[in-house]
């Protein structure tokens, strides 16, 4: 059963399925929607959880195998199937069919998945899990709505904000929704009073801290190579959480990518429909002056190393690789060994 975002939380109320497909490219409403399904879940007493993460060497036949396991510790479980990709390949889209077809007893199967296109919405995966349980995509916030979510999300946390309050929060997150996520939290610990004004917005943008995850990404989009070298060390050592930071940088690699995947085109129609904004095209630009599609590749390779080892399932230091993978972007030429 196809739902949109919205209309989670009254299927929730009504019924729990037994699976659950929560897809996008929009991380906040991603990890939002997920989240309700898993907090819901346990007030029904699924309490243990199994989190399964698909990459290119993933054995499906561990879904199958936890499927037919039993609880060691709880009646009803959460199984949680990782595919940032959106496709899941023959072998997974066989195994999730034989799933759908035999689902696990006592078992809530969330799979959250990257932005699926067309073609795999018609697959028979994807056909057999909406047949069996809810499928929600979750889309970005175009650039006309963004005011009223933004205002919508200060009212959700007792934040009244006035017309010029939201138009500069709508500046700053530049639509970026976990941004605007993140700001709205500080300015409800920051601000005294429930009314919330421009001035208060700027005061809090002022006070925070002196290093931010978009300040990395433009120095390193920028080129330059010792800001970006000064701002991630900073963010270490004042303690930003590095999926953050690491997020900030897939996110515009992904973009380049996107970019330079379309260079038939011409550089402004790619920019467009890459989904650039104005005030990112001097960025962007630049840092497509420096790279193509094999050095984006790359940087897309060392994106998902620097996941795995924050997940701790690759050996080396995080922060290590993010810093080579910020300095790279920016135009810094390792030597080869």
């Amino acid at each position: 059963m196809k739902i949109r975002v919205d209309q989670l939380s009254q299927q929730l109320e009504n019924k729990l399925a037994p699976v659950y497909l929560i897809s996008g490219d929009e991380p906040l409403q991603v990890m939002e929607a997920a989240d309700q399904v898993r907090a819901k879940s346990r007030a029904l007493g699924f309490s243990e959880r199994t989190v399964l993460d698909v990459d290119k060497d993933f054995d499906w036949n561990t879904l199958t195998a936890e499927s037919n396991s039993l609880s060691l510790f709880a009646e009803q479980r959460i199984l949680e199937l990782r595919i940032p990709t959106g496709k899941p390949g023959k072998q997974g889209g066989a195994a999730l069919v034989e799933y759908s077809q035999r689902p696990a007893e006592d078992t809530v199967l969330i799979i959250v998945a990257g932005k699926l296109d067309k073609a795999s919405t018609n697959t028979k995966w994807f056909k057999a899990v909406d047949a069996l349980g809810v499928t929600l995509q979750c889309w970005p916030i175009d650039s006309y709505a963004l005011p009223g979510w933004i205002e919508k999300r200060c009212i959700q946390k007792g934040l009244h904000p006035d017309k010029e309050a939201v138009r500069l929060l709508v500046e700053k997150v530049e639509g970026n929704l976990l941004a605007a996520a993140q700001e709205i939290e500080k300015l409800r610990l920051l601000v005294d009073t429930d009314k919330l004004d421009a001035q208060q917005v700027a005061k809090a943008v002022v006070d925070s801290s002196r290093f931010n995850i978009y300040d990395l990404s433009d120095a390193a989009l920028s080129g330059n190579i010792s800001k970006t070298s000064h701002i991630i060390n900073g963010l270490q050592a004042e303690g930003v959480e590095i999926v953050l930071a690491l997020w900030a940088m897939s996110r515009e690699i992904r973009t380049l990518y996107a970019v330079t995947e379309n260079s038939q085109q011409s550089l402004d129609s790619a920019l467009a429909k890459a989904g650039v904004w104005n005030n990112r095209l001097p960025v962007m630009k630049k840092a497509l002056s420096r790279h193509n599609l094999q050095s984006v590749q790359q940087m897309l390779t060392m994106c998902a190393k620097t996941d795995r080892m924050i997940k701790g399932v690759e050996l080396g230091e995080a922060w290590d690789q993010l810093y080579q993978l910020c300095l790279l972007l920016a135009g810094y030429k390792f030597q080869q060994k």
